[in-house]
C-alpha cells in the first residue's frame, strides 16, 4: 500500500511539473509576441533584397519601432523539396536564416507569406507551380491575353496541389523558424469556374472556405503556428460599399462564417474613407484584425484612426504594405550614396514613417460597442 501511494505521488509530481513547464513555455511565447503590432509587409526578390532588408532593420525599422515584418516570399526561395518551383531569383536559405536571426535579436516577429490559391501569375505568365503543373490551374482554357482576365488561381479541389504547396510552406516555416504564417488569398476572382471539371457548379463560398480550412488544418492544427490571411474575399462588396478589389463580388463572402475564428485577418484598404465597416464586422464575427494600408498617407492615417476608435478588443495594431521589393523600401529608408530611391519605395517609406509616428503616441482610442 505504501509503495502504491508513493507511485501515485510521483505521478502527480511529474504531471504538475509538466503542466508548469507547458504553462511557462506558453507564457514565454505569449510575452514574445507584440502587444501592439507595428508591422510592415515587404516583398523579397532574392539575396540582394535580404541584405538590403538587414541594413534597413538596424538603421531604420528598429528605431522606428517595427516589431512585425511580413515577408512575402512566394516562389523566390531556395526550395529543396521542389527545386523545380524556384523562381529565377531566389533568397538563399543561409541568407534567410541570417535574416531571421537578426529579427529575433531585435525582438521582431518575422512572418513568411506565400500566396495561396490566387495570384498564381499574371496575364502573360503563370507562377512556377502552374507552369510546371498546368493541370492544377482553375481556368486553363482561358487565354492569358483576355482583357477581363486578371490572374490565374490553382484549383482548390485538385487532389495533388496541397501536398506540393504544404511542402513549400513547411520549408519556409522551418528555415525562418516562424511561429506564424501568412497564406495570402487576396483578389481571388476565379472561383467555381465553369471551365474547371472539379469546381464547376459548386458554391464559391464553400470552395473558398474549403481552401482556408485546409491551410488552417495544416498550419494551426499540425504545425502549431498562427495563420494570417488577407480579408477581402470574406467581405461582401455590396453590403460594405467597398469596390470589387477590396471586397468580394463573386460569391465568396459567406465563407466568413465557415472558417475558424483564430485566423488573423489582414484587412487592407488604401483610400481615405469616412468609415471602414469591415473593422467592426470582423471583430463582431470573432476575428482578430490587422488593418493594412498602402501608399497614401491620408488613407493610411484615416484607417489607423478609425480602427483605434472602433477597437472592441480585436484590433492588433497596424500593417503598412509596400508591394515592392524590400531593396526599394530600404533605399528610401536608408539613403545610400550614389543610389536614387525608387518612387514606389519612397511612397511606401513615407506612409510607414507617418503610421509608426502615429502609433508611437501609444494612445488607444475609445472602445466602441457594436450592436448585436
Amino acid at each position: 500500500m505504501q509503495a502504491c501511494r508513493l507511485c501515485v505521488l510521483l505521478i502527480f509530481l511529474v504531471f504538475v511539473r509538466g503542466a508548469a513547464s507547458v504553462a511557462a513555455e506558453g507564457a514565454a511565447a505569449s510575452a514574445a509576441r507584440p502587444k501592439l503590432w507595428r508591422a510592415v509587409h515587404v516583398e523579397i526578390w532574392g539575396t540582394t533584397d535580404g541584405r538590403s532588408l538587414e541594413r534597413a532593420i538596424e538603421a531604420a525599422l528598429v528605431p522606428m519601432g517595427i516589431n512585425v515584418i511580413i515577408l512575402e516570399v512566394n516562389y523566390r526561395f531556395e526550395f529543396e523539396s521542389h527545386p523545380e518551383l524556384r523562381s529565377k531569383w531566389v533568397l538563399r536559405k543561409e541568407q534567410a536564416r541570417k535574416l531571421a536571426a537578426l529579427c529575433r535579436k531585435h525582438k521582431i516577429r518575422l512572418i513568411p507569406l506565400f500566396n495561396c490559391l490566387g495570384h498564381q501569375g499574371h496575364r502573360q505568365a503563370s507562377s512556377p507551380l502552374l507552369a510546371k503543373y498546368p493541370d492544377f490551374e482553375e481556368t486553363p482554357s482561358i487565354p492569358k491575353t483576355d482583357r477581363d482576365f486578371y490572374c490565374p488561381s490553382w484549383c482548390p479541389l485538385h487532389p495533388k496541389v496541397n501536398g506540393i504547396v504544404f511542402a513549400l510552406i513547411d520549408e519556409l516555416i522551418e528555415t525562418f523558424q516562424a511561429d506564424a504564417f501568412h497564406v495570402g488569398m487576396d483578389e481571388v476572382f476565379v472561383m467555381a469556374s465553369e471551365k474547371c471539371p472539379r469546381c464547376k457548379g459548386k458554391d464559391p463560398a464553400k470552395l473558398f472556405a474549403k481552401a482556408v480550412n485546409d491551410y488552417h488544418q495544416h498550419l494551426v492544427k499540425e504545425k502549431k503556428v498562427e495563420m494570417l490571411m488577407w480579408g477581402d474575399r470574406l467581405l461582401d462588396a455590396k453590403e460594405t460599399g467597398y469596390h470589387k478589389w477590396e471586397a468580394s463580388a463573386n460569391g465568396t463572402a459567406p465563407a466568413i462564417d465557415m472558417i475558424p475564428k483564430d485566423i488573423i485577418i489582414c484587412d487592407w484598404h488604401y483610400r481615405k474613407r469616412k468609415s471602414y465597416p469591415s473593422i467592426p464586422l470582423f471583430q463582431k464575427k470573432g476575428f482578430r484584425v490587422l488593418p493594412a494600408s498602402f501608399n497614401r498617407v491620408d488613407g493610411a492615417l484615416a484607417l489607423l484612426e478609425y480602427a483605434r476608435k472602433h477597437d472592441t478588443g480585436g484590433v492588433l495594431g497596424h500593417l503598412c504594405t509596400t508591394w515592392c521589393p524590400a531593396s526599394w523600401v530600404a533605399q528610401a529608408l536608408v539613403k545610400e550614396e550614389g543610389k536614387k530611391p525608387n518612387p514606389r519605395g519612397v511612397a511606401a517609406a513615407r506612409v510607414l514613417r507617418a503610421c509608426m509616428e502615429k502609433l508611437r503616441e501609444d494612445r488607444p482610442g475609445p472602445r466602441v460597442k457594436t450592436k448585436e
